[in-house]
């Protein structure tokens, strides 16, 4: 049952420029690993040192960001759609 991650353009570096990668994880946090799995080092560009979200970092499923749901644990089904965004700051 494949789902579907959107890659922000500042990780593309270390999915080889893949912008949509096809993961079968059940939950986000699966998702993560999945990820980390297939490109290395871009977990810790998601999670910080506890395995939470860094603060700088959105994800979201289907539009609905996992911080309102169940933030890693958060379910996915088939069809669904990640996306993760990282913040801007500026000024």
């Amino acid at each position: 049952m494949p789902k579907k991650v959107r890659i922000p353009t500042p990780l593309r570096k270390l999915t080889n420029n893949e912008e949509l990668i096809e993961v079968n994880a059940l939950t986000v946090g699966q998702a993560i690993l999945e990820l980390q799995t297939r490109f290395p080092g871009i977990q810790e560009r998601l999670l910080d040192e506890k395995g939470e979200v860094r603060r700088f970092v959105n994800i979201y499923v289907n539009e609905e960001d996992i911080r309102f749901k169940e933030n890693r644990e958060t379910a996915l089904k088939e069809g669904d759609e990640i996306s993760i965004i990282p913040a801007i700051a500026g000024g």
